[in-house]
């Protein structure tokens, strides 16, 4: 008989926020040769001169590279589930990034939207759960990198893959900040 799963991680303390930067730093880091894959396969594929190479493998790589970066980000961060983490960060990357992409009228929106969603899952949860001010942070730099793309395209190409992971741990830390002041006002018998 099997055993009946439970929805809810284990209880864990939080993240260290140093640990948490250095695992959204170097999934960062892994994450720049997918993205910039994706985005000159897609710019070949786009390309209506006779000598453009063909899109489809830097797209195949870029897209290849993408597990391990959510395998990275799961493990670095001591996710309690990484494996698990990674596999639903990839699908949750695909699921998200592909309706936005279709939505929006430019790669860079779709992707940094997938790739948000994706490291949301593989990225350690808080204790008390963080998914909500995390999918917050993710529509937030998704409208950013919309807005952005047109007032400077060549601009916000170079610096989305910077966005995703990072909108991550900001999200965390603001979501533990207004939790502290929630404490101090508590402890001072302010409502």
């Amino acid at each position: 008989m099997s055993r009946p799963r439970t929805s809810s991680a284990p209880s864990l303390e939080p993240l260290p926020p140093r640990k948490k930067w250095r695992a959204i730093t170097i999934a960062t880091v892994a994450l720049l040769p997918a993205y910039l894959s994706i985005v000159v396969g897609l710019v070949a594929g786009a390309s209506d001169r006779a000598d453009a190479p063909p899109g489809g493998p830097a797209i195949a790589f870029g897209l290849g590279l993408l597990p391990f970066v959510f395998v990275a980000l799961a493990f670095l961060s001591s996710h309690p589930r990484a494996p698990g983490a990674a596999a639903k960060a990839m699908g949750l990357s695909l699921l998200v990034g592909i309706p936005v992409a279709a939505l929006v009228p430019d790669a860079v929106t779709g992707l940094v939207a997938g790739i948000g969603a994706g490291g949301a899952a593989a990225l350690r949860p808080e204790p008390d759960g963080s998914w909500k001010a995390r999918a917050l942070g993710v529509a937030a730099v998704s409208a950013y990198a919309a807005v952005m793309v047109r007032i400077v395209p060549d601009v916000t190409v170079l610096l989305a893959p910077t966005l995703p992971f990072t909108c991550l741990g900001v999200a965390d830390h603001l979501r533990e900040q207004r939790r502290e002041h929630a404490r101090e006002r508590e402890v001072a018998g302010r409502p």
